[in-house]
């Protein structure tokens, strides 16, 4: 059976103007996964996002990766969801990102408050009960990472392939293989570490989680390479 390694991205700029680009540890905790893989994995396709948060932890992959490594092709069906928009959803103020940094610096963990925030809006925005407030559904975004997927895995072609993505696609596609819950798909979510590798193993039709989430690539090299936002 071959294996689709489903990548969280590395850590983004949390606080930034710009969010999506990686952070100084991000692009460390990419190169320390690519170093990993290229002792184990020689994969004959690499594909992303079009967030810029997957194409440089690629690029992050590559130079610890070295010689070898595919360029990565783009499936915009592995975009994580608009999560500001998500957010607007449950706190309309924090439409204008200044409101909602100053709301933030109350607190003395910001980054926590966010998070506490960030788990309640999505939770809103799973439930189904006011999709009229949402540019994409949970389910118009369920079923377009699931499709996505089907894609890939007919681009493969029974190869090895590297996924550069987001928590959001990743818990879908794991959910759907084990059959979950939207809470338990968001569950899986809020636990995953950035550069964590999912694997799953394919072989025609048929789908399986091997491994779930490892970071341990980065726990040897240095555990304050962990990161989970």
């Amino acid at each position: 059976m071959a294996s689709i390694y489903l990548i969280r991205h590395g850590q983004a700029s949390f606080g930034a103007e710009n969010y999506d680009q990686l952070s100084s540890l991000g692009w460390e905790q990419g190169r320390v996964l690519g170093r990993h893989l290229a002792r184990s994995v020689e994969p004959g396709l690499v594909v992303g996002g079009n967030m810029q948060r997957h194409s440089e932890t690629v690029e992050a992959i590559a130079t610890g990766f070295g010689s070898g490594l595919p360029s990565m092709q783009v499936l915009e069906g592995l975009n994580e969801f608009d999560h500001l928009d998500v957010i607007k959803g449950l706190r309309p103020e924090w439409a204008d990102r200044a409101a909602m940094m100053r709301d933030l610096a109350d607190f003395p963990k910001p980054a926590k408050a966010f998070q506490q925030t960030f788990e309640k809006a999505v939770a809103r925005w799973a439930s189904g009960d006011h999709d009229q407030d949402y540019i994409e559904t949970w389910q118009a975004f369920r079923e377009r990472v699931l499709a996505t997927v089907d894609e890939l895995i007919e681009l493969a072609n029974g190869a090895d392939v590297l996924v550069s993505t987001s928590g959001g696609p990743i818990s879908v596609t794991i959910g759907d293989l084990l059959d979950l819950s939207n809470e338990k798909v968001q569950a899986l979510n809020s636990v995953m570490a950035n550069t964590g590798v999912s694997r799953l193993l394919y072989s025609g039709g048929r789908r399986s989680l091997s491994v779930f989430n490892n970071y341990s690539h980065l726990e040897v090299e240095d555990p304050a390479l962990v990161t989970f936002r």
